[in-house]
């Protein structure tokens, strides 16, 4: 991940030439993530958007009709890689790596902060909550839900079982120790999780 100056004061330097509309959206994703993930929402603005990405405010506000969903877009950019759901076709497997990987993303990175302030702050604000839902947990949830039809397919797990409650079950409970620190989000936690509901999945 390149490194975000946020005292820039100007655009970053770009050579000659109009760029493509894709590459332009991208580098502002990318942009919006880094800037997010250093300075957490306190410190992101449009602008300093549009100037390290080397982009327009008003091309930015074409594409994201706030700063809250660009903020959100801009999150699931750069996490993404480290949060793309593997399929192995071993289901306990890959449900055990992808909640570790989420483990450490959140306990071990900006991202935990990231993401605690950005659901606070969705609590009291309609706008942010809306685009939490269609731009992060939404998608997030769905890759999910898609990982675990596609073991219901294989007979790996029960026909019969709701995996939007397995999705909440296994999901929920490490928000819940992110959000709420009366134990720790550990590892081991992530490993047990899998464990513990997949004898009640079989």
């Amino acid at each position: 991940m390149a490194e975000f100056t946020p005292d820039a004061q100007t655009p970053a330097r770009r050579g000659r030439g109009r760029r493509p509309a894709d590459q332009v959206r991208a580098e502002i994703l990318t942009a919006a993530g880094e800037l997010l993930l250093a300075e957490g929402m306190a410190g992101f603005t449009i602008e300093k958007v549009a100037a390290h990405a080397g982009a327009s405010r008003m091309t930015i506000y074409k594409w994201w009709p706030s700063k809250g969903a660009l903020a959100l877009d801009g999150y699931f950019t750069v996490v993404a890689p480290t949060l793309a759901f593997a399929d192995t076709a071993d289901i306990v497997a890959d449900l055990t790596n992808q909640l570790v990987a989420f483990v450490h993303l959140v306990r071990d990175t900006t991202a935990g902060r990231v993401i605690s302030q950005l659901i606070g702050q969705a609590q009291t604000d309609p706008e942010l909550a809306a685009a939490y839902r269609e731009r992060y947990s939404g998608p997030r949830r769905a890759l999910a839900v898609e990982t675990l039809t596609r073991a219901m397919a294989r007979g790996q797990l029960r026909p019969d079982i709701d995996s939007e409650s397995v999705v909440d079950q296994l999901w929920g409970a490490c928000y819940h120790r992110l959000l709420i620190a009366d134990l720790p989000l550990t590892e081991d936690f992530a490993r047990t999780l899998v464990d513990n509901l997949i004898r009640g999945l079989r």
